[in-house]
């Protein structure tokens, strides 16, 4: 029987947001790293996972010794999209590349902005689209990439553009990123979207054109872990709201007679 989803937000609820301006220096030495107070945990691969499908519905990725395994699934794009929105936030996702392939993958801000995922070990120039690069934007300050088969880590200060009424963007976001242990972005700047391939726009769904909707009026939405038909896997990823706009963005199967 067809069911309809309805979108919910909840408050989250925070005792202490951390300063923005106070140096952003992760500790990254020993993983898996435990989530701060005041993180939420996006998937700890136990009995979290605040993960969905494009559609909103219940992810087809496997979960293999507490790892979410990205996956293809039946289209082109097969990508995992948090309940949690915010606006500014620090983001921590470990992750490991396959020993074959490409390893590529990546963390979609807000949709949008690409922290690459990709075999870059050993590259001596690596560039806009090379692991540690924010896609599109800017290559990495070092190559900090490791051996496929290597748990690797990042965590990303992430200050999300500003857009006036009319959705134009007026202020410039920023990016500072670390990536095992060395910094690869350090407040790199972006307007616009530069990618014809990101979530909202390339195959995209009504769940996610809600969302988007939503997310040009207040610049606040989710963060996405890329399909790009490689096994890449992640764990441990947990997001830091750095403001109050932080909500739970929820869907629910209701009975067809609560239409």
């Amino acid at each position: 029987m067809p069911v309809r989803l309805a979108v919910c937000l909840f408050a989250v609820l925070a005792n202490q947001l951390p300063a923005q301006d106070a140096e952003f220096a992760p500790k990254q030495g020993s993983l898996p790293v435990p989530p701060p107070a005041g993180a939420t945990v996006l998937f700890d691969g136990e009995k979290t996972n605040l993960f969905l499908s494009m559609k909103g519905e219940a992810i087809d990725w496997p979960i293999e010794g507490g790892c979410l395994v990205s996956s293809r699934g039946k289209g082109r794009t097969n990508h995992l999209v948090s309940r949690f929105h915010f606006r500014d936030a620090d983001i921590h996702v470990e992750f490991m590349i396959a020993p074959t392939g490409s390893g590529n993958s990546g963390i979609y801000i807000h949709g949008n902005y690409e922290m690459q995922i990709f075999n870059s070990f050993g590259k001596e120039k690596p560039g806009k689209d090379d692991q540690g690069a924010l896609y599109g934007f800017a290559p990495p300050l070092v190559n900090a990439a490791r051996k496929p088969g290597e748990w690797q880590v990042y965590d990303i200060r992430y200050r999300a553009p500003r857009r006036d009424e009319s959705e134009k963007i007026i202020e410039e976001g920023s990016i500072t990123a670390w990536l095992n242990g060395q910094l690869v972005q350090k407040e790199t700047r972006f307007g616009e979207p530069r990618s014809t391939y990101h979530p909202f726009r390339y195959g995209t769904t009504p769940y996610l054109q809600e969302i988007w909707k939503t997310q040009k009026k207040t610049m606040v939405g989710p963060v996405f872990l890329q399909d790009h038909n490689s096994p890449t896997k992640f764990r441990n990823i947990w997001v830091r709201a750095l403001d109050d706009h932080a909500r739970l963005y929820k869907t629910v199967a209701e009975p067809a007679e609560n239409k």
